[in-house]
């Protein structure tokens, strides 16, 4: 069924702030080397935690206590190092003292070399054991990584310098080094951009096609490649109170993707290349591959341009742009820095694009054509073929009772032909969103248990249909409920599935236009029916007050049917345009988003 992400959850996560590469739970060995939270944020200066350890002198196999202390923290990395090699591997082993604070690391493909936090609660101290190994050098030092908060973390605070019983005196200390960097010059955009010369020596993405940036309605979401000899500068910009972002994919899905965020934080933005690693939070890659940056806030729009060579050798996670790619394009909130799933599926692009080559002014899709498909065709069955179908067998019966194929009325004919082709259609768009999301969506709320239900019933109801008894038998009226008790089911559930699917971020269509569409079938279907059940009603009434002469009441009652028969195919013409009309609002729906 259609996601939800990106559902969204359908839309936004309930995320959990302040963690080591921004995971609550702590289980970061991506960072055992480095110990650098990807937050895209320069770390503290000044360290405001302590490590303390319980003995100055060791030998292998001692167990040393050591403690994190200080003002309260959610997440944390302790490792212990060769104090004369601190950019070396981890050395040794730890022992948990509390498992419901903390946790072992696999670093290095060796268990316990590193311990970090088990969940993102407010600490003020954390005790470990780390066992000395035989193969211990003289000397260790104990480095930790702090997060305080998302964007307030410090990286490897150092403890003082332990050493073996024997070994010689430790006589060159060197200062923890600190991944500071010097930021890149970041300039002060003054105007919004142009897309004047998109097409001509932009390479232009946007969305909707064709809006200006300069212009404030509709809104736009606006990202352009210019080629400069052996660079490329890029312009992005949207109306976003969190962060405007666009990815170059070798696919339609996300995952192994070079991204670029522009993030606002109160009144600065922040432009920060990083990695897509699939449907998880993107891991931050250093600015140091951007030159030329700026950015601009302006009336709830975020703008920021930078520059970046074409090549990057020897870079990781950064794609050449002179290569094609799909290109994705989306905007969503932050929270205190840290940016927060889209609330609607990104634009992707309709088709890989090399924006280094021809100048082109492209748009894309925030939909698959899959998971269209998808809608598209449940619509198709659960709001046209099957309540005609419904009408059918109900009211029509008296009115094409004539034998028709194989010797079956006509109305029959009819109604199981509608069916058939309900159940065909709901096969085809079932198998759809599974093949787009690669199995189950955990996403997609109770849509997805909905739709397996419709599925089921689908199926099982014509199944139950070639069972059905002869019409004197005695089992034809159990039958006749049970026919009309999963059909009827199968219905309202579908309804209630669309219902949920319409409002989930994949299929990402206009609301609440398409609630109201919705709605609008359900009163249309319902209100038919009760119209053409009044009218059997007076009718079989009218019949009923009729004198007691047998030609008088025979004479009335071919009239009285000839009319019925004539309203009730006018009403069921008046329906199927109707149906059809709908059909056309949600199919146009469909083919714009």
């Amino acid at each position: 069924m259609a996601a939800p992400e990106f559902p969204v959850s359908a839309l936004v996560f309930a995320l959990l702030i302040c963690s080591v590469a921004s995971y609550p739970n702590g289980k970061v060995p991506m960072s055992c080397s480095g110990m650098i939270p990807h937050h895209g944020h320069t770390p503290q200066s000044e360290p405001v935690h302590q490590i303390t350890v319980s003995q100055m002198k060791f030998k292998p196999g001692d167990q040393i206590q050591v403690t994190i202390s200080g003002p309260p923290f959610r997440g944390f990395l302790l490792e212990a190092r060769d104090a004369e090699d601190l950019s070396g591997p981890p050395v040794g082993s730890f022992t948990l003292i509390d498992p419901e604070v903390s946790q072992l690391l696999t670093c290095e493909d060796v268990q316990g070399l590193a311990v970090s936090h088990k969940n993102p609660s407010k600490k003020t101290e954390i005790k470990v054991y780390w066992n000395a190994p035989s193969s211990a050098p003289n000397h260790i030092q104990f480095l930790a990584t702090v997060v305080e908060k998302y964007k307030i973390y410090w990286v490897k605070i150092p403890s003082h310098v332990i050493s073996q019983s024997n070994a010689p005196p430790f006589t060159t200390p060197k200062a923890t080094e600190q991944p500071l960097t010097t930021s890149p010059t970041v300039s002060h955009l003054t105007k919004p951009f142009s897309a004047s010369e998109c097409g001509n020596k932009k390479f232009c993405v946007r969305s909707p096609l064709n809006c200006d940036p300069e212009k404030e309605e509709p809104p736009c979401v606006f990202l352009s490649f210019t080629r400069d000899d052996q660079s490329v500068m890029v312009e992005m910009s949207g109306p976003s109170e969190g962060y405007v972002s666009f990815a170059f994919s070798h696919d339609r899905w996300m995952g192994d993707d070079d991204a670029y965020l522009c993030i606002r934080e109160d009144q600065t933005v922040y432009i920060q290349p990083a990695y897509l690693t699939g449907r998880s939070y993107p891991i931050m890659d250093s600015r140091g591959t951007l030159e030329d940056m700026g950015w601009r806030l302006a009336d709830g729009v975020i703008q920021c341009s930078f520059r970046r060579n074409i090549t990057l050798p020897g870079v990781r996670n950064r794609f050449a742009l002179n290569e094609s790619y799909y290109i994705f394009l989306a905007v969503g909130a932050t929270h205190d820095g840290r940016i927060l799933r889209h609330s609607q599926q990104p634009l992707i692009t309709y088709e890989k694009y090399d924006v280094t080559g021809t100048p082109k002014n492209v748009g894309g899709s925030h939909s698959s054509p899959l998971l269209k498909a998808h809608g598209a065709l449940m619509f198709m069955a659960w709001v046209t073929t099957v309540s005609i179908g419904v009408l059918v067998a109900r009211f029509f019966r008296s009115v094409w009772s004539k034998a028709f194929f194989l010797g079956e009325a006509a109305w029959f004919q009819v109604h199981r032909m509608l069916m058939l082709a309900t159940s065909v259609l709901t096969c085809i768009a079932f198998v759809m969103p599974f093949v787009y999301r690669g199995g189950w969506s955990r996403r997609a709320g109770y849509h997805p248990y909905l739709g397996c239900t419709v599925m089921t019933l689908a199926v099982l109801q014509p199944l139950l249909a070639t069972f059905r008894p002869p019409l004197h038998d005695p089992r034809r009226q159990v039958f006749n409920w049970t026919h009309w008790s999963v059909g009827t089911a199968a219905r309202i559930i579908a309804v209630a599935a669309m219902f949920l699917g319409m409002d989930l971020p994949g299929l990402n269509l206009p609301g609440p236009q398409k609630t109201y569409a919705m709605m609008g079938f359900v009163v249309w279907h319902i209100g038919t029916e009760v119209l053409l059940e009044i009218h059997a009603y007076r009718l079989s009434r009218k019949v009923e007050i009729l004198d007691d002469d047998r030609i008088q009441i025979l004479q009335s009652l071919t009239v009285a049917e000839a009319e019925g028969h004539v309203f009730k195919k006018a009403v069921l013409a008046i329906y199927i345009c109707g149906n059809v009309i709908f059909l056309i609002i949600f199919l146009s729906a469909i083919n714009q988003v």
